[in-house]
């Protein structure tokens, strides 16, 4: 029987597969297929964040976790794509820790 994984061990196995996929065929992995796509990536992630909002305004929470779920799989491989990682998202999330929303949003400028 094997162990659980922890999520941190979840988020690292599933980069690693991720990175693994860069080397194979778009015909045979549709991870590879997205890679060999930037724009297609692209609108995959924006396509389950337009799932994730409306699973959350309906409020169905089996359906939130789903949506989440492929939302942040298309996002992991954008990230992969860029040679980014959840931990590089991990840090930055971080760094904010003990710092104010409004004066975060204020020093980017926007």
């Amino acid at each position: 029987m094997s162990k659980a994984l922890s999520n941190d061990d979840i988020l690292k196995q599933l980069h690693a597969v991720l990175e693994s996929r860069k080397l194979e065929s778009a015909d045979t992995s549709y991870v590879a297929s997205l890679f060999t796509k930037p724009d297609k990536m692209l609108e995959k992630v924006g396509e389950e964040a337009i799932e994730t909002i409306i699973a959350a305004k309906n409020g169905d929470k089996e359906h939130i976790i789903y949506e989440t779920a492929d939302l942040w799989f298309h996002t992991m491989i954008m990230l992969a794509h860029h040679n980014l990682s959840s931990d590089d998202v991990l840090q930055e999330l971080a760094r904010r820790f003990g710092v104010s929303g409004h004066d975060e949003k204020a020093s980017r400028g926007k």
